[in-house]
């Protein structure tokens, strides 16, 4: 048994250490293929549009737009601040968008910060820092990127900056159908009560996703008797599935959160109402809860992703290492990894896969034959990379320094039920996350499922959700 264990930890320091040296290789060359891929792309935008596309990979630079607004970032903190457009308001946007450093210059930086720590630098920072001290030139600084004051621009003028729908997106009727509606409002499913409705329910989809993801497996499993007494609401977040993908959108935390209630909650005249929200979808359920902290009757939370930040680090930073840790193995991470790190990598992905999503929603239903499996497909495909990109930086990143505070206000003034569901084998949230929220709120009740991951929390046991929901909603109380 002995010889045993000592050849397990044999095998699994290995396989560590055969992950790690891949890892650093492969998105090494990954990081040189971005660079190149950004030129790729700018020549195509030129040549197709007739106009240079900004990106994120341009040095953060001082600059001030023409209306005389200034976008700032300190520690991490980015914000557009004195608009003068009534049509805009106060913007967060996540550092992570314009500061992702490479690999290797991460390593480097990591050699050099242990080298501090064994002071082996010490007296010359000593020396460095105590000239700036007497010199009186200690101060912040403050610092703008030119990509997001220049699609800042075409908003700032009421204008867009690009035509609708980009070269590189899909142009199909299910992604474009927006374009024509005269009210921009997200693409909501209804069901339930129409008649003597009693309470609202808000279901709200994670990352890559949309409304089906609830439609198809809850909604038809719902008890007659529910669908008599609850109004069902799930859309399709802004810029996913058939809602509006607005190109000069930068899908900031205000931005998701006031289409929600232009949509959902201001004309169906809700007042009151439950939440059911998985992965990302739970951030924008926590702020919804803090917005409306008299109205939420209970919170149903699916594998939220809360990472507590540890002191000294900067959240937005640390919490895309955490989601996005750039490591081959396991693919989720890996494919994480390349979503979160990589802009020209991904739009490249979205390109093949958004653009093209009709042909993968055929194959999926050829293959498959499955209803559920297909719709979870079009979820998946159905958005744009402008949408995926400021989504994932801007809600998932971006709220890093939010989140504490959106669980102090739930758990101090808000009465209701806090329900987390999570599956011990979720890869990509791991079960400590609702822990760590249960830390944070301790009347909220965990339920881990064994043998179910990020998906089959809900897939493949929706008629045993749809139970318990009904059960959440039956016994809470505001």
């Amino acid at each position: 048994m002995h010889v045993m264990g000592k050849s397990k930890s044999v095998l699994i320091v290995t396989g560590r250490a055969i992950n790690e040296v891949l890892s650093f290789i492969i998105f090494s060359l990954l990081d040189v293929l971005d660079f190149i891929l950004c030129y790729v792309y700018r020549v195509a935008d030129f040549f197709i549009e007739a106009e240079w596309k900004p990106c994120y990979c341009s040095p953060a630079k001082e600059a001030i737009t023409s209306s005389g607004n200034i976008l700032v970032s300190e520690q991490g903190e980015s914000k557009i601040v004195c608009l003068s457009s009534s049509r805009l308001q106060l913007e967060d946007i996540s550092d992570t968008l314009f500061t992702r450093p490479s690999l290797v210059s991460e390593v480097s930086k990591s050699t050099v910060n242990e080298l501090k720590r064994l002071n082996l630098e010490g007296t010359v920072i000593q020396s460095s820092w105590e000239k700036i001290k007497r010199s009186g030139k200690v101060r912040s600084t403050f610092t703008v990127n030119s990509t997001i004051v220049e699609m800042l621009h075409g908003k700032i003028r009421g204008q867009q900056s690009h035509p609708v729908p980009r070269w590189s997106d899909c142009d199909c009727k299910t992604c474009t159908s927006w374009t024509s509606s005269s009210k921009e409002t997200l693409f909501v499913l209804a069901d339930g009560a129409k008649e003597n409705m009693q309470e609202d329910v808000l279901f709200i989809h994670g990352f890559i996703s949309s409304a089906a993801f609830w439609t198809e497996t809850l909604f038809p499993n719902f008890s007659k008797s529910a669908k008599s007494k609850y109004r069902l609401f799930a859309i399709d977040l802004l810029g996913f599935g058939r809602s509006p993908k607005p190109t000069d959108s930068l899908y900031t935390l205000r931005e998701h959160l006031e289409m929600i209630e232009r949509s959902v909650l201001e004309p169906n005249k809700v007042k009151s109402f439950h939440i059911v929200a998985h992965s990302l979808g739970c951030i924008l359920a926590l702020a919804l809860a803090v917005k409306y902290p008299g109205s939420v009757k209970s919170l149903t939370l699916l594998a939220p992703p809360y990472f507590p930040v540890p002191k000294g680090e900067q959240g937005t930073q640390y919490l895309m290492r955490k989601l996005a840790p750039r490591r081959v193995w396991p693919l989720i991470a890996f494919g994480a990894s390349m979503a979160a790190w990589y802009e020209h990598i991904s739009r490249t992905i979205c390109f093949l896969i958004c653009k093209n999503h009709r042909l993968w929603e055929f194959l999926t239903k050829l293959i498959t034959r499955n209803r559920i499996r297909t719709y979870l497909v079009e979820g998946f495909c159905c958005h744009t990379h402008n949408a995926a990109w400021h989504t994932l930086h801007n809600i998932l990143c971006g709220t890093a320094g939010k989140i504490d505070g959106y669980l102090d206000v739930v758990r101090n003034r808000l009465k209701c039920s806090v329900t987390i569901y999570h599956g011990r084998d979720d890869e990509l949230i791991p079960v400590e996350c609702s822990y760590n929220v249960k830390s944070r709120i301790p009347r909220a009740e965990v339920k881990v499922f064994e043998k179910k991951d990020h998906i089959t929390i809900v897939v493949g046991r929706q008629e045993d959700f749809a139970r318990e929901l009904e059960e959440i909603w039956k016994t809470s109380t505001l």
